[in-house]
């Protein structure tokens, strides 16, 4: 049984979520202690339990000691068989972190997986499921992988009630990637998302409006929406696209908070990740590792080398035999095979 300390570097629910897909995909046993011991709250938090439970139906694992707030957990892997999964994550849970721990061992199914997952599509600190559409399931296409997501409802903090539907195709042999130097910027796209309860304060508009201003240039491609959800909130996501690759970046709206604020937060956002030269913004940096270990011999520039990064790689390194190193003035990561 392979041992993770839960309170690693970053020490969240990234180890958790890497752990539980990597054991699932190799079929060895872990447990998971010391689960996010340095948080104000530490232990399983909803989301966390919901992406392990759902891994452990996909999986007919066995799982010990998975409630909210346990600190330690063993998940003990069988065959992954795939199938049509319903999954409600509660309230405005990020539907996008759940992913993260159920798209990679759904690659190594005997058949094709369905995920309907219902909670937060665009909430804090998770990527937005607009950004995980464009950004990262289309990367996963560059490394032969057939992933299909559709947003059906959009959720906001506090009640969610989000939905999102996702095929995935089996594909245990993956692409190697080699993505160090950017080509040219071919356009720059937005996607600008209001409550419908917004749309007589233009909302959504003045988020374009505003990251228009920031970046000094039009867009090719706005896509503006209203949207009914339970709960009222906006985000703005704007696109990057380069002759061989994209980045992306994205920004809430807040009550109190200008929307044509939180379009030029996102804006800047987006230049901060431009300006750096490289193929992979910082929130791909990381979610993308586990995927370069599985195709082995890979390497790509990122924005930045984050303690994710780091975690992640450490984790990767524990259930694979690949070998990570960084480039650090360069911000290149290398993954190689090890026999």
């Amino acid at each position: 049984m392979i041992l993770i300390d839960g309170s690693y570097l970053e020490g969240g629910g990234q180890i958790i979520r890497t752990s539980i897909a990597l054991s699932a995909i190799t079929g060895k046993p872990v447990k998971i202690e010391n689960i996010r011991a340095k948080r104000r709250n530490p232990g399983l938090r909803a989301q966390h339990l919901k992406g392990i439970e759902a891994t452990t139906e996909l999986c007919n694992a066995e799982l010990k000691n998975a409630k909210i707030g346990s600190t330690s957990i063993e998940f003990i892997p069988k065959k992954i068989e795939g199938g049509y999964l319903s999954i409600d994550v509660g309230t405005a849970g990020a539907i996008s972190l759940v992913l993260q721990t159920l798209v990679l061992p759904s690659l190594h199914a005997e058949n094709e997986v369905v995920l309907e997952i219902t909670g937060g599509t665009d909430v804090k600190w998770s990527p937005t499921t607009t950004y995980f559409q464009h950004i990262f399931c289309d990367f996963l296409k560059k490394m032969n992988i057939d992933i299909h997501i559709e947003t059906l409802k959009h959720g906001f903090y506090p009640k969610g009630g989000g939905k999102v539907k996702i095929i995935i195709k089996p594909c245990k042999e993956l692409k190697t990637i080699n993505l160090t130097k950017r080509e040219d910027l071919k356009r720059i796209d937005i996607w600008s998302i209001a409550s419908e309860n917004l749309k007589n304060r233009k909302v959504a508009e003045r988020q374009v409006e505003g990251a228009k201003k920031a970046l000094g240039k039009s867009f090719e491609n706005v896509n503006i929406s209203y949207v009914p959800t339970l709960s009222p909130g906006s985000s703005i996501n704007p696109h990057a696209h380069f002759e061989n690759c994209k980045l992306g970046a994205s920004e809430l709206g807040e009550r109190g908070k200008l929307a044509e604020k939180v379009g030029e937060e996102a804006a800047k956002s987006l230049v901060k990740q431009i300006d750096s030269n490289a193929c992979l913004d910082k929130w791909m940096a990381d979610q993308i590792l586990p995927y370069m270990a599985l195709a082995g011999n890979s390497k790509v520039s990122v924005a930045e080398i984050t303690n994710h990064v780091r975690t992640n790689i450490w984790v990767i390194e524990k259930f694979l035999s690949v070998k990570f190193e960084i480039d650090e003035t360069n911000k290149i990561i290398f993954c190689q095979r090890i026999s």
